[in-house]
């Protein structure tokens, strides 16, 4: 009777070679996807509330919604820089993109009241397309051409004012559907889409 020995040492043998491959592949940078048209980027939200507090040391900020919750949300140093020129219990708004339950990703912290007009400050570390349009039926439109819209190119720590109801942000180069409603205050550019 021969011995199964040979074969089991192989399929183990195969087994941790697969294993092996399997965590060098896993290490290596993924090749990036090719990028996804604005709407299918996320559901777009938007926390309303106060800012609580700083936490400079983590880059984070705590704001107490208007339901009463409190958010964290982490921002890069410069962006932190800038909240903190503002106090607790200032008004605050984060908008954002749900990619997915566990991900939320920032398009902009902004706090109302505190400009005369919507004034958008580009603080995402490259040059964006800030586009906006006036509302459809009261809504901010889902649809770039639906309306006309204007365009700002932003350079880095750029900022422009928006006379319309609506906007949004892209990268330089791309566009996007201004779908978010504008108010008179500062809101600074976290990533645009």
């Amino acid at each position: 009777m021969k011995s199964r020995r040979p074969i089991a040492v192989s399929i183990a043998f195969l087994l941790a070679v697969m294993a092996s491959s399997t965590t060098r592949t896993s290490a290596q940078s993924p090749t990036p996807a090719p990028a996804a048209p604005a709407a299918d980027a996320g559901t777009r939200k938007s926390a309303y509330g106060k800012l609580e507090s700083i936490v400079a040391s983590r880059n984070g900020v705590i704001m107490r919604s208007d339901a009463g919750e409190r958010l964290a949300w982490k921002f890069e140093a410069p962006v932190i820089a800038e909240i903190g020129k503002f106090k607790p219990g200032d008004p605050m708004v984060v908008i954002y993109r749900q990619i997915s339950p566990s991900d939320k990703r920032v398009t902009a912290v902004a706090f109302p009241g505190t400009a005369k007009a919507p004034t958008y400050v580009n603080m995402t570390g490259w040059k964006v397309t800030l586009r906006s349009a006036p509302m459809v039926g009261g809504v901010c439109s889902q649809v770039p051409d639906a309306v006309p819209a204007t365009e700002f190119t932003m350079q880095v720590g750029g900022r422009a004012e928006v006379m319309d109801a609506c906007w949004c942000c892209a990268p330089s180069g791309e566009t996007c559907a201004p779908s978010n409603k504008s108010g008179a205050g500062q809101a600074f550019l976290v990533k645009c889409f």
